[in-house]
C-alpha cells in the first residue's frame, strides 16, 4: 500500500485528463476593470465638518439627571414589557414631565415580544412646538428584562431625556420657556430592551415621524465603558455625515476624546447583512436620519453590572450634556441633511456607499467573463453537463428541504418568526441551543445524503472531463447567485467574492497537493464566516452566532431572495467540494441509467 504523507490529502485519482480549463489571460485582462470603480472609491472618500456647535453652554444637570435614573431603577426594576413595572414606570415619566407643563401623547398597542408573548406596550411622547414643522425626536426606550434594575439600560437614558425635556419647561422654573426653531419631540418607547418594537411603532404610525429630521436615541448612558456611536440600520442604510461628525464633535468636547465607531468590516457586514440592533435601526430603515449613543453592549448587561451601584454619574453627566449640545446644533440648522444612503466611515473620512457597490459590482465582470469562457469551451468539447446540473439540482433540493423546516421550527417555537426586527439575543428562543432543532436538521440532512450515496454506490469513478463540467455547472450557477444578490442587496456581494475566485481556480490545480486545494476550497467560506465572526462580536453571541443568523432568515428580516440566494450557495458549495475532494459521481438520466 502507498504511503499518505502528512500534510496532504488522499483523493480517488482521476481518470482523463483537461489542460487548462481556465483562461487565466481573460482573468487578468478583465481584473484591469475594476481598477476605475477602485480609483472612484478612493476619489470620492470625503472629509465632512460637523454642524456649528451651539451659542450658549449645556444646562444639562447631571445631579438632577442621576437621582432621576437612580429613583426610576429603586422604584421599578421589573419595566417588563406588560407588567405592573412597566405601567409604573410610565406613569412615572408622566409625572416628571408634568411637573415642567409639557403635556404627554400616548400611544398604546398590543404585540407579540419574543419571549414575553403578546402583551400591551405604550409609547409616551411630549412635543414642544417649533417654529417650523420638521421635527427632531430625541428617544429612550425605558423598559428592561427585569433580570436586573436596568440603571443604565435603560434608566440612564430615560432620566437624560427628562431632563433634556426640562430645558422647554412652561411650567416649574422662573424662566421663561424656549421656543426651538424645530419642533421637538422627547420620546419614550416601550420594547426597547426586545429589539426596538416602541421605535418601529413610532416611525411606522406616528404623523410626527414623517416629519422628522434626526433622530437621537440615548440608550445606556451611565456606563463606565468609552461611549460609541451606533450607525446600523436595515437594508443598506446610514446616518448621514453631518449627523455623525456632529454626534462625535460633542462627545468628544465633554469627553476629551473621540467615541468609538465600528470598524470597517463591521460596517460593511452590517450593511450586507441586515442585523441592525437598536432604535436607530428601524428608524434609518425608514430612510429617516438616525443615530444611537450608547456605552453599554448591544445584548446583556453593561460591564459591572446593571444595577444601582453600577450607575457612573460623571459619564451621565458628560453625555447628558454632549446630547444636549448636539440637540442644540441639530436645532439651529435650517437644512438638516435627509440623505441615509450607505456610507462606511473611517477615523475622519467617509467612503461612499454607492462607489462601495459599484467596486463591487465591477468585481463580478472578471469571474462572469472566466466562467462564459469556461462554458464555451465545454460546449464545444460536448462534456456532461447536464449530468452535473442533475447533482446540483438534487443538492438544492436538500438545502431546500432544510429551509423548510428552519420555517417549521419558527411555527413550532424553536425560533422566532415575528415582528420582522433583529430579535433580542438574550431572550427567549435565542437565549440557549435548540438542541431539538439541531438534531432534526442533523437527521434529515444524514437520511438524504445516505439516501443519494446508495444511489451512487458501484458506479464508475468520474472523469476529469466529468469533474470539469461539475465546476463548469457550478460556477455558472454561482454567477447567477452573484447576479441574484446583486439586485437585491449588492453590498452582500461582500460575502459571495472570495467563494467566486477561490473557486476559479480550483480546475487549474492538476495534481497539486491535496491541502492546496483544501486551503483553496476552504478559503471560499472567508466571507460567510466573516459575517457570522461580526455578528457574535457586535451581540456577544459567542458559538451562538448560527443559530441567530438563522432567526434573522425566520423573521424575513433577510429578504427573501437573499435567502433563497443563500440556499443556492450552500448547494454549490456542496457540489465544488464533493469534485474537490475527488468523490463527485455524475448522476445519469433515467434513461441511461
Amino acid at each position: 500500500m502507498e504511503p499518505v504523507r502528512l500534510g496532504t490529502t488522499k483523493r480517488r485519482p482521476r481518470r482523463g485528463s483537461v489542460e487548462r480549463p481556465v483562461d487565466g489571460r481573460l482573468v487578468r485582462k478583465t481584473s484591469l476593470l475594476v481598477l476605475p470603480p477602485l480609483l472612484l472609491l478612493l476619489l470620492t472618500v470625503g472629509r465632512s465638518g460637523p454642524l456649528p456647535a451651539p451659542t450658549l453652554p449645556p444646562a444639562f444637570d447631571r445631579a438632577t439627571a442621576t437621582a432621576l435614573a437612580v429613583d426610576l431603577a429603586r422604584e421599578n426594576p421589573n419595566r417588563m414589557p406588560g407588567s405592573l413595572g412597566a405601567a409604573d414606570a410610565a406613569a412615572w415619566l408622566r409625572d416628571k414631565l408634568s411637573l415642567y407643563g409639557l403635556p404627554v401623547r400616548e400611544d398604546r398597542w398590543r404585540q407579540d415580544v419574543p419571549g414575553v408573548g403578546r402583551v400591551e406596550l405604550r409609547n409616551l411622547a411630549a412635543v414642544v412646538p417649533g417654529t417650523v414643522p420638521q421635527t427632531i425626536v430625541i428617544v429612550a426606550h425605558r423598559d428592561n428584562t427585569g433580570e436586573t434594575a436596568g440603571a443604565n439600560d435603560n434608566a440612564s437614558g430615560t432620566a437624560a431625556l427628562v431632563e433634556l425635556a426640562r430645558a422647554y419647561a412652561t411650567a416649574g422654573t422662573t424662566e421663561s420657556a424656549r421656543t426651538p426653531l424645530h419642533t421637538l419631540v422627547f420620546l419614550s418607547t416601550d420594547g426597547g430592551a426586545y429589539g426596538a418594537l416602541g421605535a418601529a411603532r413610532f416611525v411606522a404610525h406616528s404623523p410626527l415621524a414623517r416629519r422628522a429630521v434626526a433622530v437621537v436615541s440615548l440608550d445606556g448612558l451611565a456606563g463606565r465603558a468609552r461611549p460609541r456611536l451606533e450607525l446600523s440600520g436595515l437594508d443598506g442604510r446610514s446616518p448621514p455625515q453631518a449627523l455623525v461628525r456632529t454626534a462625535a464633535a460633542r462627545i468628544a468636547s465633554e469627553e476629551g476624546r473621540e467615541p468609538s465607531l465600528p470598524g470597517v468590516l463591521t460596517q460593511l457586514v452590517t450593511l450586507g447583512l441586515p442585523f441592525g440592533y437598536g432604535e436607530q435601526a428601524p428608524v434609518l430603515e425608514r430612510r429617516v436620519p438616525a443615530i444611537r449613543i450608547a456605552t453599554g453592549p448591544d445584548a446583556g448587561v453593561s460591564p459591572g453590572g446593571d444595577e444601582l451601584a453600577d450607575v457612573d454619574s460623571t459619564q451621565l453627566g458628560r453625555l447628558g450634556r454632549a446630547s444636549e449640545s448636539l440637540l442644540n446644533s441639530l436645532d439651529q440648522s435650517v437644512e438638516l441633511p435627509g440623505t441615509t444612503n450607505g456610507a462606511v466611515y473611517l477615523a475622519s473620512r467617509t467612503v461612499r456607499g454607492w462607489a462601495v457597490e459599484l467596486l463591487l459590482l465591477v468585481s463580478v465582470i472578471p469571474f462572469a467573463a472566466a466562467t462564459l469562457d469556461l462554458l464555451s469551451r465545454a460546449r464545444r468539447r460536448r462534456l456532461r453537463l447536464r449530468a452535473a446540473w442533475r447533482s446540483l439540482r438534487r443538492r438544492i433540493g436538500l438545502w431546500l428541504v432544510l429551509l423548510a423546516i428552519l420555517g417549521l421550527a419558527s411555527f413550532a417555537g424553536a425560533l422566532p418568526r415575528e415582528p420582522q426586527l433583529p430579535p433580542p439575543p438574550d431572550q427567549p428562543p435565542l437565549d440557549s441551543w435548540p438542541l431539538g432543532l439541531l438534531a432534526l436538521l442533523v437527521l434529515a440532512a444524514a437520511l438524504m445524503w445516505l439516501r443519494a450515496r446508495r444511489r451512487l454506490l458501484g458506479r464508475p469513478a468520474a472523469h476529469a472531463e466529468d469533474e470539469l463540467a461539475a465546476y463548469t455547472v457550478a460556477f455558472v450557477a454561482l454567477l447567477g447567485v452573484a447576479v441574484g444578490t446583486a439586485l437585491v442587496s449588492p453590498y452582500s456581494l461582500v460575502f459571495l467574492l472570495p467563494s467566486l475566485y477561490t473557486w476559479l481556480w480550483l480546475p487549474q490545480l492538476g495534481n497539486t497537493p491535496g491541502w492546496v486545494t483544501d486551503v483553496l476550497f476552504g478559503a471560499g467560506f472567508v466571507g460567510p464566516v466573516l459575517a457570522l465572526v461580526v455578528l457574535a462580536e457586535q451581540l456577544d453571541l459567542g458559538a451562538r452566532a448560527p443559530v441567530y443568523a438563522a432567526s434573522l432568515l425566520t423573521t424575513g428580516v433577510v429578504p427573501w431572495g437573499a435567502t433563497l440566494a443563500l440556499t443556492a450557495w450552500a448547494a454549490i458549495a456542496g457540489l465544488v467540494g464533493s469534485v474537490a475532494a475527488g468523490s463527485y459521481v455524475p448522476v445519469e438520466g433515467s434513461s441511461r441509467r
